[in-house]
């Protein structure tokens, strides 16, 4: 895909009445906005069930979507729930998600729609036990976890009693029989959200816009994939971590950034032949059509912090076996369609690392602007095999960027920029898509032109995150222009 351009909008923040984005008519109507202007490339970011500050990037499963996004008019299409069931509904906000309203309103309607499959499971029968012969691998581990936790008050699975945390069997076989109707709603949940999410990805490639994921380098500890391979994570006797991830202290943070995440047994990882992460990777590019990989310099190697520090200073660096992971899967797929998140400090390692196999880059033109005349991220400097951001979900907004922006920014925009604030989030877009590079992605809110009350994520802090939406009253036929003009202009 050479010369393209879109936007990155997580689902979450879709337009809609019932309190957040769907995978349903708002998703299909932004997908023909993007035919409309011509954008080729649709970013969101992970899809998973997620547990405690929303997060999409600490989810219950690597592999499982977040029933949240079910679209309920589908559901009455599929004759799963009458309309009658949609009349009385909350009053939502419309700029931001309320997460806890919106789960507990749509997961009563998500076990209405449970009892009507099961009285018309005939209707349903051949696809369910397609879908299961496909994904038990990975699902059955996950509804018994779902399961477990909804019976056991919502523990963490190391609190789960010895049986069922080092999962012997037989205990297993007994939960599994006990909560055989639990299980079964969290498989039907699955069922439908891949169902709605297969639809939709068809609907957007047949309009020539293709979809690209996001996988988290780590997962969270919390999560059916570790309690269902402890053996590939670095654990103890009692299953807790050993060492967790983060970052080392650097220019942005003196002590580091400390995650918390179970980080990677790679020897063992390497005994297995990297099963588990090969078929995470297989798995994503089924459902997107490229994927980003983030903290892609864990690949390389990774920040190990003792899980008892409360702070990254003290930590090592450990080696990865990412080389030796992407060269199975390069023999596999041929072509790699993988995106490295290569920002921050990164080493030649890791650029070798990427650049064996041809990966583009992340370019954030904020990031550059913020540094000097030697950046590699300043529009003279951007390579063709690279993708430019104006800004990414972690970043503020462009236009809240450019405000709290200091004189050394500013005089560096200035020999881009005659009068930098004149109309500073179009010129900055504009900037991203006459480079080279061959991809150009912008956050929806820099389109809009919006401040930093719509910034999606704030790193570091605890609550208010991922909560952001756009209202389609907000998108004016100025932008529809705008995006279209510097699309053709630009020959993207």
């Amino acid at each position: 895909m050479s010369r393209s351009s879109g936007i990155l909008l997580h689902i979450s923040s879709l337009p809609g009445k019932y309190g957040i984005g769907s995978l349903g008519c708002e998703a299909r109507r932004f997908v023909g906005f993007l035919a409309e202007t011509n954008q080729k490339l649709w970013q969101i970011l992970p899809l998973g069930p997620t547990g405690y500050g929303n997060s999409p990037y600490q989810c219950y499963s690597a592999f499982a979507g977040n029933s949240i996004f079910i679209d309920l008019k589908d559901l009455v299409e599929d004759g799963l729930l009458d309309t009658e069931d949609l009349k009385q509904h909350p009053s939502f906000p419309e700029k931001r998600v309320d997460y806890d309203r919106v789960g507990e309103y749509k997961q009563e309607l998500l076990k209405l729609a449970y009892q009507n499959f099961q009285e018309k499971f005939d209707h349903f029968k051949n696809e369910y036990y397609t879908f299961l012969g496909e994904h038990s691998w990975w699902l059955d581990d996950y509804a018994l976890f779902r399961a477990l936790k909804e019976s056991g008050e919502q523990k963490t699975w190391n609190g789960w009693t010895p049986d069922l945390k080092f999962r012997d069997e037989h205990a297993l076989q007994i939960q599994r029989h006990k909560l055989d109707q639990t299980i079964g709603f969290h498989r039907f949940l699955q069922f439908i959200f891949f169902r709605q999410w297969f639809a939709l990805k068809k609907y957007a490639n047949e309009k020539n816009v293709s979809i690209l994921g996001d996988i988290p380098l780590y997962i969270s500890y919390d999560s059916s994939d570790v309690w269902a391979n402890q053996d590939i994570f670095l654990l103890d006797k009692d299953g807790k971590p050993t060492l967790v991830g983060g970052v080392p202290p650097d220019y942005f943070s003196e002590t580091g950034q400390l995650w918390g995440n179970p980080v990677y047994n790679w020897p063992r990882l390497k005994e297995r032949r990297y099963d588990w992460w090969i078929a995470r990777v297989h798995f994503n590019l089924r459902m997107f059509d490229l994927v980003r990989i983030d903290h892609f310099r864990g690949l390389e190697s990774f920040w190990t912090v003792p899980a008892d520090e409360k702070t990254a200073i003290k930590g090592e660096w450990l080696p990865a076996g990412g080389n030796e992971l992407l060269s199975i899967l390069k023999k596999q797929l041929n072509h790699l369609p993988v995106i490295a998140e290569d920002l921050g400090v990164i080493t030649p390692e890791v650029e070798k690392l990427r650049d064996d196999f041809q990966l583009p880059g992340m370019k954030i033109l904020q990031f550059a602007f913020s540094s000097d005349e030697t950046d590699k991220a300043l529009p003279h400097h951007i390579e063709r095999n690279s993708v430019v951001y104006t800004g990414t979900h972690d970043n503020d907004t462009s236009r809240g960027w450019y405000r709290n922006t200091g004189k050394k920014e500013r005089s560096l925009l200035k020999q881009y920029m005659k009068m930098p604030g004149f109309r500073f989030s179009r010129r900055f877009i504009e900037m991203a898509w006459a480079t080279v590079a061959d991809r150009a992605l912008i956050p929806m809110q820099d389109l809009l032109g919006l401040d930093s009350s719509a910034r999606m994520n704030v790193p570091g802090v605890a609550s208010g995150n991922w909560e952001w939406r756009f209202r389609w009253k907000k998108l004016k036929k100025k932008h529809v222009r705008f995006l279209t003009e510097i699309t053709r202009r630009y020959d993207r």
